[in-house]
């Protein structure tokens, strides 16, 4: 097959040719805007699920779908080493001064842009190497309290848009990265901007830890987010997923080999990407046939442990590796800490810090106390791939 007519794009958050298995979450997605375009109370949502599923692919979707319907949407990444202040001032800025657009800016979207300043000047937020010219309003969003400022600041931003009879969608990605000190800001916050039932939906995406993190911080979480868990696709959007972008070039895939793709990669978009890329361009002739997919699928494991698996396993430390591979050592699916320990020969309140610090970097969450997983899929038979004498070791 000619690789520049290969359909399949493998990488992290790159749209694939057919978002298939997913149509239940775009579909809250819209209700979610078009409520809150309508000033009407509904629920914000935070998509969770583990690596390679595809909620980065989704939130990029539900922002073009924001974007489409008139809302000033921005996406914003959250990371371990940026404090939630610095990472909502620079698209807040962006969306008030949007809102000026050809007439004089509104004093609605003037008084944000005040509001914005006490802000800044509070938290010390830059906005790269520019400064906000805007003298600050005195006693709004100034305290120093994130969860009293942010919510001043939301319902600010918020009403400058409603003056402009527009709407804000606030999609955040990677939300497990923030703290419950911040977590709990934000929540607050969307419930200021819900009571006033004012036009801004917060859209997120996070890892399953999140569920967990949003009902220590605030107990009336469940009440303002819908958590939609974006999981692997079953056999039937499995088989839509690879064969509907090859028919769309005039090539097929027979059944036993999309069979054999979707054991393979267990229905995560990711690997599913990976493993039509690499079918596709093996090929000489369509149908893509069973002998090619297994030969593919070996070039397809190679590649995932290139880049995929290795940009993780590269950002730990010689102890984080060795605990993750205790737990590959155990199989697949969740496993309790104390089993965990016990492989490293160790007392559970030694190897608790290396869990909680696996947890941070977003490497391992827990689907229920005591219990640790991976949030990587396949990543305990990568794990076993690279440290395979393991047990002589340990």
């Amino acid at each position: 097959m000619n690789p520049l007519e290969n359909p399949f794009a493998p990488g992290a958050g790159t749209p694939p040719p057919e978002l298939a298995g997913r149509d239940q979450i775009m579909e809250a997605a819209r209700i979610a805007l078009g409520r809150a375009r309508l000033g009407r109370h509904g629920k914000s949502l935070i998509m969770v699920g583990l690596r390679g599923v595809g909620k980065t692919v989704l939130l990029l979707r539900i922002r073009n779908i924001a974007e489409a319907g008139g809302y000033k949407a921005v996406l914003v990444e959250a990371h371990e080493n940026k404090r939630l202040p610095a990472l909502l001032v620079p698209p807040l800025r962006q969306i008030l001064f949007s809102l000026d657009g050809t007439a004089a800016i509104s004093q609605k979207a003037r008084r944000g842009l005040r509001v914005l300043a006490g802000f800044i000047k509070s938290f010390k937020a830059t906005v790269g190497e520019v400064e906000l010219s805007i003298d600050p309003e005195i006693g709004a969003a100034d305290s120093g309290d994130l969860e009293s400022d942010l919510g001043q600041l939301l319902v600010a931003v918020a009403e400058a848009a409603a003056a402009r009879d527009t709407a804000i969608a606030l999609c955040l990605d990677e939300m497990q990265y923030l703290s419950e000190e911040e977590l709990g800001a934000l929540i607050m916050a969307v419930h200021q901007v819900s009571q006033r039932q004012l036009p801004l939906v917060l859209l997120g995406a996070a890892l399953p830890q999140i569920v967990g993190l949003a009902g220590r911080s605030k107990s009336y979480a469940e009440r303002l987010f819908d958590f939609p868990e974006v999981g692997p696709l079953d056999e039937g959007a499995t088989r839509k997923a690879i064969q509907e972008p090859a028919q769309s070039q005039g090539v097929s895939f027979t059944e036993e080999s999309l069979a054999e793709i979707h054991k393979e990669t267990q229905g995560y978009p990711y690997f599913l990407q990976q493993w039509g890329h690499e079918s596709w361009n093996l090929a000489e002739a369509s149908p893509i046939n069973l002998t090619t997919v297994k030969q593919a699928g070996e070039q397809a494991i190679r590649r995932l442990d290139e880049s995929f698996f290795r940009v993780r396993f590269d950002r730990l430390t010689p102890r984080e590796k060795t605990y993750l591979r205790a737990l590959a050592e155990l199989g697949t699916g969740s496993k309790r800490s104390g089993d965990i320990a016990a492989v490293l020969k160790v007392k559970v309140q030694t190897a608790a810090p290396l869990r909680a610090g696996l947890i941070r970097k977003g490497m391992l969450y827990s689907p229920a106390h005591g219990d640790t997983a991976f949030t990587v899929p396949l990543f305990d038979t990568f794990m076993k791939r690279m440290i395979p004498d393991f047990m002589t070791r340990a």
